[in-house]
């Protein structure tokens, strides 16, 4: 008892500690950016990116500039009114250091200064500046120029005037510039591609605002040009969301001309929506609550599939497209093929935490769904022949969708999908402990029988295919359960699919998919990823999905064997066993497990002839085995190679931009030859070797 009332009084007043300023800020980053990642980090970029946008929504701004400086900064300079200078009354300094390091300081809590914004809760630019070891703001108003600098948030000295804007150039602005600090951000590396893609989205959202991007990191070798160029683009698009509608649907073949479009303000939000149905079997949604992507959707999104679905069947079966004894079209049918952007400007959005994934205002439903219902019924009278080809459209899926059904109900039924009707094929592994048990997506009977011999029995599983499997890209779902090797892989897995999937039932928690190092291996590897990618996103968001990398080359002298898993390496190896420094060793050379953040590993497919033999082949003593593939390891060399978790090397298979992802695969695997082509003609020359 006296031990227990020692430690109460142990834990005083004085154990409170209470954090000020952008002490927060720095004590919990993750909190305020998600993460202190490469999405974090950019982060930063977008904060400050929101201030100088928020004056572009409000009619202030027409030109943002985001440029990428050596030494990690990054500079974003508009020309809106410029951040207040003069001393704010509640703090004694003056309004650009209240902003700046003040949290929930800024003008969009009260007032008329901005009727939308995205910077939602003020402290965007005061989370950057506190995790930065250098910020410097820039101001110009009524043609002076004022400045202050920071360091990690706190300000080296007093805001100070520094003379007069050149002639020339704009009397108003802000220009932020920052460099992200090493001791929060452990790796910085600003992504040139992630920023363009990103100020591309908000170009298309804010018509008739000029948005430039700058990469002065390093210059281009320009020939007969004595002073630096460096890379630059330049986005402006008077046709808004619906310019976006048509870059995105781009190398896709419409289902009608027009493209729909509404602007509308209901309830003090201002609706604007932009949709074309194509001929494909994926939906895009983009949605957004100024201008930010809402990726995981929100109320907005429940408004219009809300709506979109109502309005369809009303005009259906006033149409006569359906009878009264037919069933609905469901969300899934009027979805099918539609490319739609959904963009809200409102005042005090809710989000869900500050990354501001998802929108939360519930007015935001109803607003939309008004819009849409009385907007996109109005459209359909007024075009009977864009009317008439969407819902042939839409009919369609929804027969394919019954099909389907009807489909899963015959080939999955009675339990198999609880493990009680396990394909033949399938060697399966002994454990039932999924976060310990492997399934190898093994091509071909002979690697199959190799990894079968081979495998760690107790926790490896192995299932062969023969053969390419079905394009999911081009076949609906009753097409792809018809075929034997799609089928028995649904089974093995145990997940079920379509709306019976369920994650929880998968049975391995590492699907590893093993083929040829070839550009058959690499074309079924594509077909596979497209499988998972369309009919099981959620395997991969969960990082169950892996590639196996099988070696290339067996190089050996004498005693001494080392597999080598690309050119580099085999004539690294070769080298090495010249000069006799290579110690024996028998498993990976320089490899270490990979995780693939690029937007998918997909290999472009083009003709070329196969290496005609795998004998091994003499050099000064050394003999170097080329393998065509696995079916030629004996099982002994499978497992020290592909299969054994402390020597063999996996690639992670990840999305981290799904959009990027999803052109790839209609590129690649659509109907169309000629994006198919550009695409292989593009990449071709950074392929050295398509065998690798």
């Amino acid at each position: 008892m006296a031990e227990e009332k020692q430690k109460q009084q142990s834990y005083t007043a004085k154990d409170i500690y209470v954090l000020e300023g952008l002490e927060p800020v720095r004590k919990r980053p993750g909190m305020y950016i998600g993460s202190t990642g490469v999405d974090g980090l950019h982060h930063l970029i977008w904060e400050v990116f929101d201030n100088s946008l928020d004056e572009a929504m409000a009619g202030y701004a027409k030109n943002i500039t985001v440029t990428l400086l050596p030494d990690n900064r990054v500079s974003v300079k508009d020309d809106g009114r410029g951040i207040p200078v003069e001393k704010h009354k509640q703090t004694g300094v003056s309004a650009l250091e209240t902003v700046m390091t003040t949290l929930h300081a800024g003008g969009k809590f009260g007032g008329e200064a901005y009727k939308v914004a995205g910077g939602l809760h003020g402290v965007g630019v005061s989370v950057v500046n506190a995790l930065s070891i250098y910020l410097k703001a820039e101001v110009r108003r009524e043609g002076e120029i004022y400045e202050q600098e920071y360091e990690r948030g706190k300000p080296k000295k007093s805001i100070r005037k520094v003379g007069k804007v050149p002639r020339g150039q704009s009397s108003h602005g802000t220009i932020v510039t920052f460099e992200p600090d090493s001791e929060i951000f452990k790796e910085i590396s600003f992504d040139w591609e992630k920023i363009l893609n990103h100020l591309r989205q908000q170009a298309y959202l804010t018509k008739g605002v000029k948005i430039i991007i700058e990469d002065k990191r390093t210059p281009l070798v320009v020939k007969d040009r004595k002073e630096p160029q460096y890379p630059a683009h330049a986005f402006y698009f008077e046709g808004g969301i619906v310019s976006y509608i048509e870059y995105l649907n781009r190398g896709l073949e419409a289902k009608h001309n027009t493209i729909f479009y509404t602007a509308k303000e209901q309830q003090d939000i201002f609706v604007e929506t932009a949709m074309q149905y194509v001929d494909d079997l994926q939906n895009r949604e983009f949605s957004f609550a100024n201008n930010i992507h809402t990726i995981e959707g929100g109320m907005h999104v429940t408004g219009f599939r809300s709506a979109i679905t109502r309005t369809l069947n009303d005009y259906a079966r006033k149409n006569g497209y359906i009878k009264e004894k037919d069933d609905n079209l469901s969300g899934d049918d009027v979805r099918e093929g539609l490319t739609v952007i959904i963009s809200l400007k409102l005042r005090e959005p809710q989000f869900e935490g500050q990354t501001k994934a998802k929108l939360g205002t519930p007015d935001a439903r109803t607003a939309v769904e008004t819009v849409i219902n009385t907007e996109f019924s109005d459209w359909l009278e007024r075009n009977p022949a864009d009317a008439r080809q969407i819902l042939e459209k839409v009919i369609l899926a929804s027969k394919a969708r019954l099909a389907a059904k009807a489909a899963r109900e015959t080939v999955l039924r009675k339990g198999a999908m609880e493990g009680l009707t396990l394909p033949g094929k399938l060697a399966d592994c002994s454990s039932r402990d999924a976060s310990e048990s492997e399934l190898f997506i093994v091509e071909g009977d002979s690697a199959g029988g190799s990894s079968k011999q081979g495998r760690n029995r107790r926790t490896q599983a192995i299932l062969p295919l023969k053969g390419k499997i079905l394009n999911v890209e081009k076949a609906r779902i009753d097409k792809m359960l018809a075929h034997q090797e799609i089928r028995a892989l649904i089974i093995a897995m145990g997940t079920a699919i379509a709306e019976e999937f369920d994650i929880s039932k998968l049975r391995y928690h590492k699907i590893i998919l093993m083929a040829d190092a070839d550009v058959d291996g690499a074309h079924i590897r594509t077909l596979l990823l497209t499988l998972f990618y369309r009919y099981f996103p959620q395997i991969i968001e969960s990082g169950h999905l892996y590639i196996a990398q099988p070696p290339l080359y067996k190089i050996q002298k004498g005693a001494k064997a080392v597999y080598a898993y690309n050119d580099k390496e085999k004539d690294k190896i070769v080298a090495e066993f010249g000069s006799e420094k290579l110690k024996a060793k028998s498993s990976p050379t320089g490899q270490a497990k990979l995780k693939a953040d690029s937007e998918w590993e997909v290999m472009p497919l083009t003709e070329q002839k196969e290496t005609e033999t795998a004998e091994p082949e003499k050099i000064a003593g050394v003999n170097i085995q080329r393998y065509k593939g696995l079916g030629e390891m004996n099982p002994s060399q499978l497992w020290e190679t592909t299969l054994d978790p402390q020597n063999r090397v996996l690639l992670q298979v990840t999305v981290t931009d799904a959009e990027a992802a999803d052109k790839v695969f209609d590129t690649l695997m659509g109907s169309e030859v000629l994006p198919r082509k550009k695409f292989i003609q593009s990449h071709a020359k950074s392929v050295q070797n398509l065998d690798i």
